[in-house]
């Protein structure tokens, strides 16, 4: 007789039972590291993909790890005995984390072993099918997966999950907020150096999971709260804001979205506005905010000033728009997520109209994905950069973000004079290079060339490349310059007239680090 429990039931957080779970995942090697070996390469990255048949054949075994990734990653079921060879079987049945069916159990949710940024072993828990890559036409349109109505699912971590994690300033901080919470990823990293986070998310559902996400990897349980946008956490601020919002730009229809993990409800691209400016009474002073977003590119309008309009008044921001989509290839991605190329084709073409009629009625003519990152500087001419990087960076680039701004409040405290008298340090990880014909005596133009974090190059002229490869933090920079002017047979007045503007680009760029009581007496 079949033991068959709800598939949709979530499991249970047995703080014993858990332990012991967690226990029986690591000395099996179910682990990110543990897959790699397993699994191979290749493998390994066509499940990245949400493509099953490799990791499949590898395996075919029978060893424990091979037992965990059918039941948890493949979502195949096994027979009892060999589950229980793997894994506390009873404790696993009592809470709910697999389901009976006669002699075979299955999972009930996806279990992902992901590696956290100091080689800790973390599980990232998901709705079945769910864990990467978008959902993929779970269920077709109006379906369900696993027993869960779409409304309700929770995906597990994708690729924007794992770059909000990476731009996060890691700096040590009493109070975090997981806005949106999903799956649970940000708060498990936020909890590496908050005192306290919460957490939250309109949907009930994800909420759950991600309580099991934290106590599964060991975590303490944050404070979990159900609510849209800041409405759970009504008067309270916090020093980090994280979030992954439902960004999405699609259609409104008349009964609201059923994709709650990807459109937030609101029309075009007004949830992320309203969550950037309302986040501002939300933040203590000197407190962050970081989100990622979609938003309109309207006719007639540059995206710089839209989005600057967004800024929040008192708040230092860098928005980094890192990709454009035209609205046919938006709407053919999403459209496709959601399982309506399935609904078959005279469905499919009428819900894409819908898309492009929607997009023409606002003007709009692309949509931009990238980083928002604000600060509660609380300066009286705030900092607002905006720039379009579409280039390969190196994450994590949370140092990176903290250094930028840090950086601003040097510029915005320091006029010609204070910048000339200031020491630098050329970055660590500069490199120039010369470009020009072969044979030359001169290069056409010299490049400096970031190695690490945002990967910048710019062009400097002579003087630049010079001041560039003096700068070691024991001159000011007037003195510098006054060596070049007489190397170069150049007025010394007019070098420091009109440097100073290049200067302050490599500086805000990264090239040039201010130093600490820079300044050596005179200038």
């Amino acid at each position: 007789m079949s033991t068959h429990q709800p598939p949709f039931r979530l499991p249970a957080a047995d703080p014993e039972r858990t332990a012991r779970l967690r226990e029986a995942l690591l000395a099996a090697s179910f682990t990110a590291d543990g897959l790699l070996d397993l699994l191979g390469a290749p493998a390994y990255a066509a499940l990245a993909r949400s493509e099953t048949v490799p990791a499949l054949r590898a395996t075919r075994g029978e060893s424990p790890l091979e037992t965990l990734v059918r039941l948890f990653l493949l979502q195949r079921p096994t027979s009892y005995e060999r589950a229980a060879a793997a894994l506390p079987v009873e404790d696993c049945l009592a809470d709910g984390w697999l389901v009976r069916d006669g002699a075979e159990v299955r999972a009930s949710v996806d279990v992902r072993p992901y590696g956290g940024p100091e080689g800790q072993d973390w599980w990232i828990v998901s709705d079945l099918g769910c864990a990467v890559g978008g959902a993929g036409g779970i269920g077709g349109p109006g379906g369900a997966r696993g027993g869960v109505d779409r409304s309700q699912l929770v995906l597990g971590v994708g690729g924007a999950s794992t770059t909000l994690a990476g731009l996060t300033v890691p700096t040590p901080v009493d109070r975090v907020l997981d806005l949106g919470t999903g799956s649970g990823i940000q708060a498990l990293h936020a909890g590496r150096h908050a005192g306290r986070v919460t957490a939250t998310d309109r949907n009930p559902r994800a909420l759950g999971i991600a309580r099991l996400t934290l106590a599964l990897s060991g975590a303490p349980e944050p404070d979990l709260r159900e609510g849209s946008l800041f409405e759970p956490v009504e008067g309270e601020t916090y020093d980090l804001i994280v979030s992954n919002p439902p960004f999405v730009i699609s259609p409104r229809s008349p009964e609201g979205s059923e994709l709650v993990y990807r459109d937030g409800g609101m029309a075009a691209d007004d949830l992320c506005r309203t969550l950037v400016q309302r986040s501002a009474a939300h933040l203590t002073d000197g407190g962050w905010c970081q989100l990622l977003a979609n938003w309109q590119h309207i006719e007639g309008e540059d995206w710089r000033e839209r989005l600057a309009s967004w800024v929040p008044s008192g708040c230092d921001a860098w928005i980094v728009q890192r990709e454009v989509q035209d609205i046919t290839q938006y709407a053919e991605l999403w459209l496709r997520d959601a399982g309506e190329h399935l609904a078959g084709p005279d469905v499919y073409a009428a819900r894409y109209e819908a898309w492009l009629e929607e997009f023409e009625a606002r003007k709009t003519k692309a949509i931009g994905f990238g980083w928002i990152t604000l600060r509660k500087s609380g300066a009286e001419r705030p900092s607002v950069t905006m720039e379009e990087w579409p280039h390969p960076v190196e994450q994590p680039l949370g140092d990176e973000v903290a250094a930028h701004f840090d950086r601003q409040d040097f510029l915005r405290t320091h006029d010609d004079a204070a910048l000339l008298a200031s020491r630098f340090r050329l970055a660590d990880e500069v490199v120039q290079e010369q470009v020009g014909l072969p044979g030359a005596e001169d290069p056409e133009h010299v490049v400096l060339r970031q190695h690490r974090g945002m990967r910048r190059a710019t062009k400097v002229d002579t003087v630049g490349a010079g001041f560039a490869g003096v700068c070691d933090g024991t001159l000011s920079a007037g003195r510098i310059l006054d060596a070049i002017a007489q190397l170069l047979g150049e007025d010394p007045v007019v070098l420091r007239d009109r440097t100073p503007e290049s200067i302050r680009l490599l500086v805000e760029q990264g090239f040039l680090r201010p130093v600490e009581n820079g300044g050596d007496g005179g200038v």
